[in-house]
């Protein structure tokens, strides 16, 4: 007996679309390997769990944490847990423009979708104030710069660009504090460094919604995931982290 394909509305369609064009299944855009910085053959395996970087795609998060988020964010629409969405470290703002796009499919047009990030690469680690950072060396690749004239133009390609769309440029320690946002719904944290991350966690955790999302991109590195522990036991987190790859993991605030 041959079983009905699910049902797939046209919703479902353009962002299984939008996924994989994004993050440059649908062309096959060769890889960087992060590592070396050797350029490579794609490879659909290591491009689903974000095993490399494309070369000209728009983000590196790859299939498995697209998929993540798309379920998150429509948790929050189903469920009308009150609140903007938010990305913080946005590198040729691949997920802020998935994150609306997902708006625009179920056609949501009260909250916005916050992008912020220095636009100019990493900090530079400052170890007498989180030494957890010293020693980290992201701050010298050129190639995690990118302009914010370029990802606003990345989101006109889409036809995403519009004042649902609000961008927070500059260094987190700088913007977030005091950044215009009331409350959140989804707070997506991608600063690799500890600094980045704790700063992101302190400004926005509290704004975030009872049944509203975390999710972090990079858990697996140690500064990142230092900076989320020692939040989550700061504040006496316990809501248990759900694993998305091999190293982004996500949890849903309870109260």
């Amino acid at each position: 007996m041959i079983r009905p394909a699910p049902t797939r509305n046209a919703a479902t369609l353009y962002l299984d679309l939008l996924k994989r064009s994004l993050c440059g299944m649908l062309t096959e855009d060769p890889a960087i390997l992060p590592e070396s910085g050797e350029r490579v053959a794609f490879d659909p395996a290591r491009r689903w769990q974000r095993r490399d970087w494309p070369t000209s795609s728009l983000t590196m998060m790859g299939m498995s944490r697209l998929e993540n988020l798309e379920r998150c964010i429509v948790d929050v629409l189903r469920e009308h847990v009150p609140g903007d969405l938010i990305e913080t470290g946005v590198w040729r703002g691949g997920a802020s423009i998935f994150m609306r796009g997902v708006l625009a499919a179920y056609g949501d047009t009260g909250r916005r979708v916050f992008v912020a990030d220095s636009f100019q690469g990493l900090p530079k680690p400052d170890p007498e104030t989180f030494p957890q950072d010293e020693g980290d060396r992201l701050w010298t690749r050129p190639e995690l710069a990118v302009p914010m004239e370029e990802v606003k133009a990345n989101f006109e390609r889409y036809g995403l660009l519009d004042d649902q769309v609000q961008f927070l440029p500059g260094w987190f320690r700088d913007t977030l504090p005091s950044a215009p946002v009331n409350r959140l719904a989804l707070l997506r944290l991608d600063g690799d460094l500890y600094e980045s991350t704790i700063v992101a966690l302190e400004a926005l955790y509290p704004k975030l919604s009872s049944g509203g999302y975390v999710i972090v991109d990079d858990y697996a590195l140690e500064t990142c995931r230092a900076a989320v522990d020692d939040y989550r036991e700061r504040h006496s987190i316990t809501e248990e982290l759900g694993s998305v790859d091999w190293t982004g993991v996500y949890w849903r605030k309870e109260a």
